[in-house]
């Protein structure tokens, strides 16, 4: 190996040793692998674009609305009360990041990152579409301009901008729905001016990182990149080069691997997979597909290249799968569950009844103590609730100020009672406890605290 390929880890394979850019021209892949990734990014694509207008109940599947503090994820409402269930929620998932990315790798970022679907499966077919494949698209820009190049950029960047403005007007129906969306189209630029002119430059950074920036997110940006230099080990499942098998390569050695190159010519990201797990390498399976097409050509066995780990190649596993695979995927799996059970199980309502501050207890002529407090109860859900507010301990009294507890759709519900306790029942702090009822089912116990004389 000569000392430029052994120096393969000491710069960005994008970037020559003068520190210019280096452009990619990834030869368009073909195989068995990306048609699963195709059609994987296709049902991702229809859900990142179609999700804003699916309704659960007539309300919105998935919406983020941040300035309203309420966020609606597939059909369950969460509002700021809920801070603490969407941290474990948020905890959860951070883990399910790291467990993923030590079983299973980097393959979420060629598979599921909105990154590669957008480039790869958008924008890159689009190029390919327009100027053809490695050859035509080097020959094109390599060329002087004439009428017919300008013809093909034109098109491209144009296309490549119109969908960078659908890109962010999809992303802002995800925060603030599409009726909004719809209206605020409708309505003159000048009155959302401030507006326009953010979705505006939102849409040109877009432009500019699938026309120009592409594989640097990925190769510069991305923190994930380097994470999983941390959290890999020699049992992580990656796409690996077999070298037991595949060494001494060339067409007159020994080894299975022809040291055709064409690995190195449909990765989107350049690298040469033969040099082992690299932080650039996104697990996209382009080089898998490309290799098992020349290892049929030249006769040979296929998955030279494949999704395997540093142990499975040294070791000849014939599975990826191994004892600490399947209990970290059980634990995914657990994981998972414990979103969805939060999701279903959570509180219809969220009650808060605080004394009212500034005033004390009252000793009554009846030989009863009374307290002043305030309700509030958000209703976390599209119906609207008639609720009834019981003292379940100790025996007491409740004065409501108004006859119905009729929270709205999604609304709130705040008022004033008295409690009313027996002397008897009373101490300098008494615990009390709440239940909030709809009919007959009870939705929650709250507690409050009950102050008398001593």
């Amino acid at each position: 190996m000569s000392e430029k390929e052994r120096s393969f880890r000491d710069r960005p394979i994008n970037i020559d040793e003068q520190g210019h850019r280096k452009w990619v021209y990834a030869k368009k892949p073909s195989g068995k692998w990306y048609r699963y990734r195709t059609l994987v990014s296709w049902i991702l694509l229809a859900f990142f674009l179609f999700a804003p207008f699916i309704r659960v109940g007539g309300y919105p599947l998935i919406m983020l609305d941040i300035p309203d503090r309420k966020f609606i994820i597939f059909g369950a409402i969460f509002w700021a009360q809920d801070t603490f269930i969407l941290a474990l929620l948020m905890l959860s998932f951070v883990l399910f990041i790291i467990l993923f990315t030590v079983t299973f790798g980097r393959i979420w970022c060629g598979w599921l990152c909105p990154q590669t679907i957008f480039l790869e499966m958008v924008f890159r077919k689009i190029e390919f579409l327009i100027e053809g494949d490695v050859a035509e698209r080097r020959k094109l820009d390599n060329s002087p301009w004439s009428t017919l190049k300008v013809a093909k950029k034109s098109v491209k960047h144009g296309l490549f901008f119109l969908i960078s403005v659908l890109m962010t007007n999809v992303f802002l129906m995800w925060f603030i729905g599409n009726e909004k969306l719809f209206a605020l189209i409708r309505e003159p630029i000048s009155e959302h001016l401030s507006g326009f002119l953010i979705m505006l430059v939102i849409s040109l950074v877009f432009y500019w990182i699938y026309s120009y920036f592409r594989e640097q997110i990925c190769t510069m940006v991305c923190p994930y990149g380097r994470m999983q230099g941390v959290l890999l080990d020699g049992k992580s499942i990656v796409v690996s080069y077999d070298y037991k098998r595949g060494e001494p390569r060339g067409a007159k050695a020994n080894g299975d691997c022809i040291d055709c190159r064409r690995c190195i010519a449909v990765c989107p990201t350049a690298i040469d997979i033969r040099n082992g797990t690299q932080f650039e390498c996104v697990n996209c399976s382009a080089c898998i597909d490309e290799c098992n097409q020349v290892m049929q050509k030249v006769g040979k066995a296929k998955n030279l290249i494949r999704y395997d780990s540093a142990e499975g190649i040294e070791k000849g596993h014939k599975s990826v799968w191994n004892t600490r695979n399947r209990a970290y995927s059980v634990v995914l799996l657990l994981l998972f569950g414990f979103f969805v059970f939060t999701l279903t199980t959570r509180s219809a309502t969220e009650t808060n009844i605080l004394r009212t501050p500034g005033l004390l207890y009252q000793e009554n002529s009846d030989n009863t103590v009374s307290n002043v407090y305030n309700i509030k109860i958000v209703n976390k859900t599209h119906e609207k609730r008639e609720l009834k507010l019981t003292l379940l301990s100790p025996e007491g009294k409740i004065q409501m100020a108004g006859n119905h507890m009729l929270v709205g759709d999604q609304g709130r519900f705040e008022s004033t009672f008295v409690l009313i306790l027996p002397r008897s029942a009373v101490k300098p702090k008494t615990i009390v406890t709440f239940g909030v009822f709809e009919g007959d089912i009870l939705l929650e116990k709250v507690e409050a605290t009950f102050v008398g004389p001593k």
